[in-house]
């Protein structure tokens, strides 16, 4: 009820000032240029999509403006004689709509006018299956996620999600959360997670600002192969450019943190973004009664500057700062339970880069340099008692850092595009760690490393279009390797080749594939691994996995698609670990450190499944997306072991989510989630119960022997949001209210085993004592309501 009232007071406010709304209209400006040359392209005719009817032609610099558009979300189709036709990424239009710049791509096989048929539906040559691209609309205003695109991603096939609500790590086919890569225009970003998982690239919430991306593009298999690392996704940010007009700024304020962000330009050929974001989780945490406080600072920065009419020049930053403390005054079973394990985390992570872009004629060349850092520090207390260092049970600190020079060309060739490059990398990886650990006995670890990587990678490929764009191909070879080992440093070993297949096989209707194997260097925390100061895992591999996909895709008008594609995933030179007997690819949905042991490559991996996905677009009225996903995903120890059900074997998900535009600028959305029950394992209930066991590190064991011998049931929640959003001549409003499984689906895990605190043989020898143990009942899943506002000035 109390939060029903602050809703209507909310909204009541906003109504109160939309007296003063305009209800008109902006103009649309930009220009549009070739591709390649960079010079203008007069008389193009560009228009809105969906309203070819209203639109504008170019002048003899290239320069359009589309006078008395509505106020919303757009796209922008574009066509010339001699060029592909182009439909353009969403973009807002209101009292700070950006200038837009369009490239077309020359087209040798027109030869006269072409009739504009916009399509918000793109494939590559390179990624005709396995590619989603992600619009404004859906960063904007997709239901539950709260603009965080980690989780926006999860509409999409083949994405499952944490049930627990938490967590945002993407885990796409089976594949662990390891497994996927980040890169945001073109520069590496290792993990894109507050709280990261180190080792992993999880974390509770995104360090990306929504504000200043542009697009997405999300690939589950056919990965470009100047994209190294991934084995089961690729998320690609494009960020926005600068206004080249004017000034704009917006202020957010989120479900977690509050935020500014701006654009503009510096002279006529500089333009920037940027962003800075404080998150008040502490507080709201606080009130909810939590027993623990997170609390993070971001900012994002982009600077482009045309340095000639052939060179370009862009600058990216992007940095957080985290810190997580425990709410010891907080009681009650639950609390207790999580403070006795959960430590005091601090982290700083950061990427700065710089890329270099020069067009010559048909060839354009980029280099790029790149550098990102991870200073992550963990510390606990037995009992949270920090009166005396006898009591410590954890003081990590350990810090990555990796710097990267990629230089590429690509030539474009009539029906041919053909691409190579290299890159070289030096990685620095350096962990000190007091630990309490427990095997047979406690003892107290004193573990430091430090460790150097170069690296190098080379990749070249070629993608053919046919003239009438009914049959494209690609293939593509890469190359990797690294000094860490002599194994490692034969990039034969290495080697990744690829290839796609697309061809339209009537009037809406293609069918397409792919083939790949992917390589993925281990994780630092595992190849800087010591014991009696020695690295012990020098005998491991790059991770591989071999990927295959078929497909075929029905579009309708080009608003309508409905696709069914079917995977299989085959692992490789997994690393094992030999303390627990299960795959390092298995773990990393947790806070904390994962790769931190010694390791063997034996394991092997499996997925496989059918994807259906139907999606629609109306522009500003409808955008609905619908998948189903079965599939199952499995692993073995060895060649000669049984097949076991992952830790990612949810057997199945569905997502429907829509949003639907109606009158005066109110827009409504729902999503319905539902995944299948996650295997677990059972816990080891001699082990945990041991008084040294328990206190070295504060929460039960589990029983290895019983790997995801239970499976907990199937869940679905469904999301509702709320947008409205007032139009003032010199500003913009933005209101929303955002429901999370308002439907209040229950989640049912395993029941935890804790510690009494009462020693059940207390004149038994210290080794032999043993806590008299309890369970608690673990059953989640409350509504959670957002407000948020956005001001656009």
């Amino acid at each position: 009820m109390k939060f029903l009232k602050v809703a209507v007071l909310f909204f009541g406010l906003a109504a109160a000032f939309a007296v003063r709304a305009q209800g008109g209209t902006y103009p649309v400006s930009g220009r549009v240029i070739d591709r390649l040359s960079r010079r203008p392209v007069a008389y193009a005719a560009v228009v809105l999509a969906g309203q070819e009817q209203k639109g504008a032609s170019t002048d003899s610099l290239g320069r359009f403006r589309i006078e008395r558009v509505k106020p919303g979300i757009w796209r922008l189709a574009v066509s010339s004689v001699g060029y592909k036709s182009l439909t353009t990424p969403e973009y807002m239009v209101s009292a700070a709509t950006p200038f837009i710049e369009v490239e077309l791509e020359e087209d040798a096989a027109q030869l006269e006018a072409v009739t504009v048929r916009p399509s918000p539906f793109r494939v590559t040559a390179e990624s005709p299956v396995s590619l989603k691209v992600i619009g404004l609309r859906e960063i904007e205003k997709s239901p539950g996620s709260n603009r965080d695109v980690s989780r926006i991603v999860r509409s999409y096939p083949g994405v499952a999600f944490s049930p627990v609500g938490y967590r945002n790590d993407l885990i796409v086919r089976g594949g662990g959360p390891a497994e996927n890569k980040f890169y945001m225009d073109g520069i590496e970003i290792p993990n894109i997670n507050h709280f990261a998982t180190q080792g992993a690239t999880g974390g509770p919430v995104s360090i990306v600002n929504a504000d200043l991306v542009r697009e997405i593009s999300f690939y589950t298999g056919a990965f470009p192969a100047d994209r190294a690392g991934a084995l089961s996704s690729v998320l690609d940010f494009s960020l926005r450019d600068g206004n080249a007009e004017k000034q704009t700024f917006k202020a957010t304020l989120g479900a977690s943190e509050v935020g500014l962000s701006g654009s503009g330009h510096i002279g006529g050929k500089t333009t920037y973004l940027f962003s800075i974001r404080q998150s008040y989780l502490q507080l709201l945490f606080k009130l909810l009664g939590l027993p623990f406080l997170p609390n993070y600072i971001d900012g994002q920065a982009k600077v482009k500057t045309r340095l000639s009419e052939r060179d370009e020049l862009t600058v990216l930053a992007l940095a957080g700062f985290d810190n997580m403390r425990l709410n010891v005054d907080e009681k009650g079973e639950d609390a207790e339970y999580l403070l006795s394990y959960l430590p005091r985390i601090r982290q700083e992570t950061f990427t700065v880069g710089a890329s270099w872009r020069h067009y010559a004629g048909r060839h354009v060349q980029t280099v790029t340099l790149s550098h990102n850092y991870l200073n992550n520090r963990n510390l606990k207390y037995l009992r949270n008692d920090d009166s005396s260092e006898d009591n410590l049970t954890l003081r990590l600190r350990s810090v990555e850092q990796k710097t990267t020079l990629r230089a590429e060309n690509r030539t474009y060739l009539g029906c041919w595009t053909v691409r190579e490059g290299v890159e070289v990398n030096y990685s620095d990886y350096t962990n000190r760690t007091l630990q309490r650990l427990y095997t047979d006995r406690t003892q107290l670890s004193d573990y430091r490393t430090r460790l150097g990587i170069v690296g190098w990678g080379l990749f070249a490929g070629a993608e053919y279009a046919s003239a009438d764009k009914r049959f494209t191909a690609s293939a593509g070879l890469r190359a990797d390797g690294c000094d860490y080992s002599g194994r490692m440093a034969r990039v034969w070993r290495q080697l990744s080749p690829r290839a796609s297949v697309s061809y339209a096989v009537g009037p809406g209707w293609s069918v397409s594939g792919s083939a790949g194997l992917y390589c993925q260097l281990p994780p630092y925390t595992a190849l800087g691994f010591k014991e009696e100061d020695a690295l012990v895992n020098r005998s491991l591999d790059y991770m591989r996995v071999g990927v295959f996909s078929a497909g075929v895709d029905w579009r309708l008008r080009d608003r309508l698609i409905v696709s069914v594609e079917g995977f299989y995933r085959r692992y490789g030179d997994v690393p094992l670990s030999v303390a627990d007997g299960i795959p390092l690819s298995c773990k990393g949905n947790d806070y904390g450190v994962v790769g931190n042991e010694k390791l063997v490559s034996s394991a092997q991996g499996r997925a496989y499944g059918v994807e259906a996905m139907a999606r629609w677009q109306i522009p500003g009225r409808v955008n609905v997306v619908g998948s189903v996903t079965v599939f199952r995903s499995e692993y073995r120890n060895d060649r000669q072991a049984p097949w076991i059900a992952s830790a990612w074997d949810n057997r199945f998900v569905v997502n429907v989510s829509g949003t639907y535009d109606l009158p005066r600028h109110w827009s409504f959305g729902a999503k319905l989630s539902a995944v299948g029950g996650a295997p677990y394992t059972p816990y080891d209930v001699e082990r945990s119960s041991l008084v040294e066991a328990w206190d070295a590190q504060g929460r039960p064991y589990y029983d290895y022997s019983k790997y995801n011998a239970g499976r907990l049931d199937a869940f679905a929640q469904l999301d509702v949001r709320v947008d409205k959003v007032f139009y003032f001549r010199r500003c913009m409003l933005g209101l929303y209210i955002d429901l999370q499984n308002v439907a209040g689906g229950r989640l049912r895990q395993p029941d935890v085993l804790m510690s009494t605190g009462e020693i059940e043989n207390p004149s038994a020898p210290a080794s032999e004592r043993r806590y008299r143990m309890k369970y608690l009942e673990q059953v989640s899943g409350t509504l959670l309501p957002t407000l948020g506002l956005t001001v656009e000035f």
